[in-house]
């Protein structure tokens, strides 16, 4: 019986690893075929562009990302930005309001809450009354903790004319202050950064991140903006990309530009990381996606497969054995696809870590999927279920 046992582990983990490795050689695949998007030489854009900016107690990043905003490479009358205060009790406001141009509004959505305690997602809320209250033809949403370079607006409008898509996604970067904490989340968010763009070009599911995203208005009012997924606390992204997607089908498109991303930084500490992957992985299960819920479906079954291989080989060490090489695999898949996409984000040398991060990346895997089951986590200061 033991043998058995062991044989049917055994084909069960060659079945998953083989399944994983396939999934990293379809990323690196996709990620090879998103081809890099270069604006025309000639580029006289005719599209108003609204920034809208949700910020809680930001008092310290805010002025940056109104200021990157300021200075991009767009003409002056065609761009606004809305800062849309979510109650902050710190200087946040005072700050957008000092700034001496006409381009720059802020919201307080205080004025336009009447009852607090009914209200779950307040960055939606946030967002549908700044949206409600802006001009653009094309909206770009962004964080209060993000900057982004000067050719940022151009070449999100410059790939909007061209084609004409109902949705942009566009990269987001980590910035780190060197600590083990940030390298680790760095490395992990350019991951999932690779695979937005992989997976939108093999149609193998899509998504996207609030911090770097643009859609018209016309279609945002086609699916009546975030109605129908406004009781979720998070989701601001996805779920509107999904509504979106359900409408248009062939709408979505992906910006593979370096001049496109936005850099923000990691979370201080494993805390506040795991708060926010627990955050993120709340979403599961509340789209209509099966490709995607498949994938993230077989990247957990086998990162989980770990901690049972590591149990079992307190009664059999071969158990332990078979862990260690599925994890050298699972190394090298990862890093094949990851090459070129760090090559994207200019982060080669982080990749020198990665073997050691390993065991931080299959714990946090297991931890924040199965707690992002239940949805409750901390985050800005808010309890959230």
């Amino acid at each position: 019986m033991p043998e058995r046992r062991m044989i049917i582990i055994l084909i069960i983990s060659i079945l998953l690893t083989a399944g994983y490795v396939t999934l990293m050689l379809l990323y690196r695949r996709g990620w090879a075929m998103q081809p890099l998007f270069t604006p025309g030489d000639s580029l006289e854009p005719k599209t108003k562009v609204s920034i809208i900016i949700p910020a809680r107690n930001e008092e310290h990043n805010i002025a940056a990302v109104v200021q990157s905003a300021l200075l991009q490479n767009y003409p002056t009358h065609l761009l606004e930005i809305i800062v849309v205060d979510d109650h902050s009790d710190d200087n946040t406001a005072a700050i957008v309001n000092a700034f001496n141009d006409e381009r720059v509004k802020c919201i307080r959505l205080a004025e336009h809450v009447v009852n607090d305690d009914k209200i779950v997602a307040f960055k939606k809320l946030g967002l549908s009354i700044g949206i409600a209250q802006s001009k653009g033809e094309l909206i770009v949403t962004t964080d209060a903790d993000c900057v982004a370079s000067p050719n940022w607006i151009a070449n999100i409008v410059s790939i909007y004319e061209a084609q004409r898509p109902v949705m942009i996604v566009a990269p987001v970067n980590f910035t780190t202050d060197g600590s083990l904490v940030q390298i680790f989340q760095s490395i992990d968010f350019m991951s999932m950064q690779g695979i937005t763009g992989a997976a939108h070009r093999l149609n193998m599911g899509n998504m996207s991140n609030g911090a770097n995203l643009a859609f018209s208005r016309e279609a945002y009012n086609a699916v009546d903006g975030y109605k129908g997924i406004d009781h979720l606390a998070s989701g601001d992204d996805y779920l509107l990309m999904m509504k979106l997607k359900q409408k248009f089908p062939a709408g979505i498109a992906y910006l593979k530009s370096q001049d496109a991303i936005v850099h923000t930084a990691p979370q201080p500490d494993w805390a506040g990381f795991l708060q926010q992957r627990i955050r993120w992985a709340s979403k599961s299960g509340k789209y209509d996606d099966n490709t995607l819920t498949s994938v993230l479906l077989l990247v957990y079954i086998f990162n989980f497969s770990f901690l049972v291989l590591i149990i079992a080989g307190f009664v059999n060490s071969n158990y332990w054995l078979l862990a260690l090489v599925m994890l050298l695999i699972k190394t090298i898949a990862e890093l094949v696809y990851l090459f070129p996409v760090a090559r994207f984000f200019n982060k080669q040398k982080q990749l020198r870590y990665y073997l050691f991060l390993q065991p931080l990346h299959i714990l946090y895997i297991i931890l924040a999927g199965f707690l992002g089951f239940f949805g409750v986590y901390r985050w800005k200061g808010r309890k959230v279920k």
